[in-house]
């Protein structure tokens, strides 16, 4: 039986914008900075960062993930969501309708997002070589184990199959956290 590893990524707090978002915050025509490139090929976290309001309180020094998205997203941890004082539903990156929204400020001016903010369900990035390769299916649910000395099995993690994928395996600081993982740690899936 083959073991088949995965690194891990730990997503931290983070929003990915529109263009029109970004030129309301930032101003028209900007364009993001990359700081450093993301596991994902194309994707990079921005120098650029903003503040979230919710409710209840607030988060400054959110950072941004490029390039800009179709809808914005605003992606945290169900932690954040009680500090924040907003009820966000577990969901695939890009499903966010009937989610709440969020007041999003820039230097430039302030976003009223009606939708978009999510905890990110707990998923892998599969190249379709990999997944071919090791039989896994796009949407697949499957069963991941990472060690130490917190081991836990991570249940329903979704895999998501492109060739524009590359393998990593993404959970948030909640679920890092619990089981004492750290990014760059790596993950086994279970075949049993």
């Amino acid at each position: 039986m083959s073991v088949h590893k995965v690194p891990v990524g730990v997503s931290a707090r983070h929003i990915h914008l529109t263009s029109e978002h970004i030129a309301v915050l930032f101003g028209n025509n900007y364009t993001l900075t990359s700081l450093k490139p993301l596991s994902q090929p194309g994707q990079f976290a921005a120098e650029e960062t903003v503040t979230v309001i919710g409710p209840k309180g607030s988060f400054e020094k959110v950072r941004i993930l490029g390039p800009a998205r179709a809808a914005s997203q605003l992606e945290i941890s169900r932690t954040d969501a009680f500090a924040l004082g907003v009820r966000p539903p577990v969901r695939e990156s890009g499903h966010i309708e009937g989610t709440p929204g969020i007041t999003v400020r820039g230097p430039a001016g302030q976003v009223e997002l009606e939708r978009g903010v999510i905890v990110a369900a707990r998923h892998i990035h599969f190249h379709t070589k990999e997944a071919a390769e090791w039989g896994i299916e796009d949407k697949q649910l499957l069963r991941v184990k990472v060690e130490g000395e917190r081991a836990v099995v991570f249940e329903r993690v979704i895999a998501r199959v492109s060739d524009q994928f590359a393998l990593d395996m993404h959970i948030d600081t909640d679920e890092a956290n619990a089981a004492g993982v750290s990014t760059g740690d790596t993950a086994v899936i279970l075949t049993d």
